[in-house]
């Protein structure tokens, strides 16, 4: 049977084909060799020459190629078959709903902003002509033609182009609620209605160019906006999934086939190869294996398991093979049931900001003053009523509300990702400028997941430096990376001569012959022989040879090398730092104690996590969670700004509004200080609007601003809201050089 033949599985291919609207499919592939440039080019050659294919596009920096294709000429199987015969193996990856919403989202404003770029560059010309008619001779004739094409051009704009501003006033409305919507649909609608009608009537002012410019610059923000953040979600794309997508199932005659990871069912027995993910939870049936479990317990060092005990999908296995008799597969596994833990807390996630209020009580105001301008001249004098009200719509209108937070939140996403700090929810930045609490795991978070020598207890007569040379002998003949950890703190200390006939035993450790003296290295009931008589050593890597036990290594976490740094840094920021780990209580403890953290929690579930987090939140604090791991999703989700590491897992990186892609903890410290700075720069734009319209508002009020001069207004102080924005991320969230080291 070929061994492409299981991408043919109707479950697979509901995992990782997207249908499109015009009948093709469309797939990502995982393609490691896309590295290599001369082999990228030769793989997307050999694909577009494929009977189907439409469309291929090559990510080179995420390792992924995506095709478009007619399924009815082209299976997958044989393009994954096709990949393989060119030596460039691919791996389909799980097509993702949010990210096709994402694309989607993104494709519409960028069509909204195109329209409107070009019928604001056509107006501009038209309003030319109206213009010089102002100071020179233009017959009417031509002044009313350039009128009429000017109401032609900007009707695409209204009606497509600003259709968000309006979609966005009706959805506030229904919701009984002031927001930034109603004003700028307002303003659009009646200042484009009233020009209509001047055009019609062939008498009166219009103000196409002011509305279109007004247009197109809301659209502008929004658009960079947008693509900020979905870029910074999408840089989770190069993480797989922790479980993975197939198995390797064994027939009642022994054999082995390979089907989908949903096609598992309770009693199936399962074959895990050394170094692969186990598919599904279930029960270990191999006498022992050890795992790496970091990334969805917590904890910090590989895990021995015995038969009988049980696995959790999403783990790797250390030492295989092994052989697991399946429990649950599918969406009823650990990493599933956490992944739809996080998407609750994520959905229940609710922040009413003091902005949203103040962005309210900002539009009442100035649709107060409207509806007094309107009723006042209406007693006065009603034939200059509307042009009254209109110029102090427009001039009141709160663009630099509209423009201050995303223009400053754009330059602060660039800072920021100059600096390793991807932000996948601008808004974010206001929460994290207000975090006074941070919630962070240990395992892979302050504490690096390497292993470094703290101690060595010599059992028997000779030096420390002599039982570190014999051990790191075996070491070195082993990739483990409690061996590895070993054979770097020795150094160039070992013996010259090479250890003969080292072998690794699964789940124990590493014995061999060193100068005909067999060693023994690992597990303490492994190097002695039998259970060890210190309870202690239960935590040691010993070394023993015939005679006894020569050393015991005991081996501890290190925090990262800039976590002292970046702690301190956000303790002088009021923050104060809490840690809550799956580890066990010892090594978290060790830990805190180096760091100077007086408050941590040991022996975290998920769910338990995520219980602190809501007494936290309830007793006022607003919350900033770190982590890296699986089951770090549910507070990342539910915190008020959550941050992951690159090196996590993809479910932590998907519901964190901060990805620390460079691993380095110290983006934490810089980005607080951006925050504050964006959150300054919003402030002095409010003041400066509230300035403005103190000084413009009256004067349009009386009838002195008409409605294009009050337009010019608006977009000058558009301007320089603009400009004030652009200093975001220069000064003021620089981190300190001890950071930057």
């Amino acid at each position: 049977m070929n061994a492409h033949a299981v991408w043919a599985h109707p479950l697979l291919l509901a995992q990782v084909l997207r249908p499109r609207r015009d009948g093709r499919s469309e797939v990502a592939l995982r393609v490691d060799a896309l590295g290599n440039p001369r082999q990228a080019l030769a793989l997307e050659q050999a694909i577009r020459a494929l009977p189907g294919v439409q469309r291929v596009a090559i990510l080179p920096a995420a390792r992924r190629l995506r095709v478009v294709w007619d399924a009815q000429r082209l299976t997958l199987d044989a393009l994954v078959e096709r990949c393989a015969a060119l030596r460039c193996p691919a791996t389909p990856l799980p097509h993702d709903d949010a990210d096709d919403a994402r694309a989607a989202e993104l494709h519409d404003a960028l069509k909204r902003l195109l329209v409107a770029g070009m019928c604001m560059m056509q107006v501009m010309a038209y309003a030319l002509v109206i213009y010089i008619g102002a100071v020179d001779f233009v017959d009417f004739t031509t002044r009313g033609l350039f009128r009429w094409l000017g109401f032609l051009t900007t009707i695409p704009l209204v009606a497509y182009s600003a259709q968000p501003f309006f979609a966005g006033a009706v959805g506030e409305l229904r919701e009984c609620r002031l927001g930034i919507h109603l004003p700028v649909a307002l303003a659009v609608a009646l200042v484009f209605l009233a020009s209509a009608v001047n055009t019609l009537r062939g008498s009166g002012e219009v103000y196409f160019d002011s509305v279109s410019m007004f247009v197109f610059l809301l659209l502008a923000a929004r658009y960079v906006e947008l693509r900020a953040r979905h870029h910074g979600t999408a840089q989770g794309d190069a993480a797989i999934d922790a479980a993975p997508l197939l198995a390797q199932r064994r027939r009642g005659d022994g054999t082995l086939e390979t089907v989908p990871a949903l096609a598992l069912r309770t009693g199936d027995r399962v074959h895990v190869a050394e170094g692969d993910t186990v598919p599904a939870d279930g029960v270990l049936e191999t006498a022992s294996a050890r795992l790496d479990e970091a990334l969805l317990t917590g904890e910090s060092r590989p895990v021995l398991r015995r038969r009988g005990d049980a696995l959790v999908a999403g783990s790797v296995l250390l030492d295989g093979p092994a052989t697991l008799r399946v429990e649950r597969s599918g969406k009823a596994t650990t990493v599933a049931r956490i992944g739809a833990l996080a998407a609750r807390a994520r959905q229940s996630r609710s922040f009413a900001t003091a902005s949203d209020r103040d962005i309210a009580r900002f539009v009442a105001r100035v649709l107060a003053l409207t509806a007094l301008t309107a009723i006042g001249w209406l007693l006065v004098d009603p034939a200059r009523a509307f042009d009254a009200a209109l110029a102090v719509l427009v001039v009141a209108c709160p663009c630099a509300f509209a423009l201050t937070a995303p223009a400053a939140s754009i330059r602060a996403l660039a800072a920021l990702a100059r600096r390793g700090v991807l932000v996948t929810d601008s808004a974010a930045l206001s929460r994290l400028a207000r975090v006074d609490i941070a919630l962070f795991d240990k395992t892979g978070t302050l504490g690096v997941p390497r292993l470094d020598l703290a101690a060595i207890e010599p059992l028997r007569s000779g030096s420390r430096e002599e039982a570190l040379a014999l051990a790191a002998t075996l070491a070195r003949e082993s990739s483990h990376p409690l061996a590895r950890a070993l054979a770097d703190a020795a150094g160039q200390t070992a013996p010259a001569q090479q250890a003969e006939r080292v072998e690794a035993v699964a789940g124990a450790g590493l014995r061999g012959t060193l100068a005909g003296r067999e060693l023994r290295l690992g597990r303490a009931d492994f190097a002695l022989g039998h259970a060890p008589p210190i309870e202690s050593q239960h935590d040691a890597l010993l070394l023993a040879d015939a005679d006894g036990a020569i050393a015991a290594f005991r081996l501890d976490e290190c925090p990262r090398h800039d976590a002292q740094a970046t702690l301190d840094a956000l303790r002088t920021d009021g923050v104060a730092p809490l840690v809550a780990s799956g580890d066990a209580p010892g090594r978290v403890a060790a830990l805190a104690a180096v760091l100077g953290i007086a408050d941590w929690r040991a022996r975290q579930t998920p769910d338990d996590k995520l219980a602190l987090l809501r007494q936290l939140r309830a007793d006022g604090h607003v919350v900033l969670a770190v982590g890296d791991g699986s089951n770090d999703a549910p507070i990342l989700a539910g915190a008020d700004v959550s941050a992951a590491l690159a090196s996590g897992t993809g479910l932590a990186q998907a519901h964190a509004d901060l990805l620390l892609m460079d691993d380095r903890l110290a983006g934490l410290a810089f980005a607080r200080g951006v925050a504050g700075q964006v959150q300054r720069i919003v402030a002095q734009g409010r003041r400066w609007s509230l300035a403005y319209n103190l000084c413009a508002v009256p004067f349009a009020a009386f009838g002195f601003v008409p409605p294009w001069l009050a337009g010019i207004g608006m977009s000058l102080s558009s301007l320089a809201v603009v400009l004030n924005a652009l200093r975001a991320g220069r000064d003021g969230g620089e981190p300190r050089e001890e950071l930057r080291a």
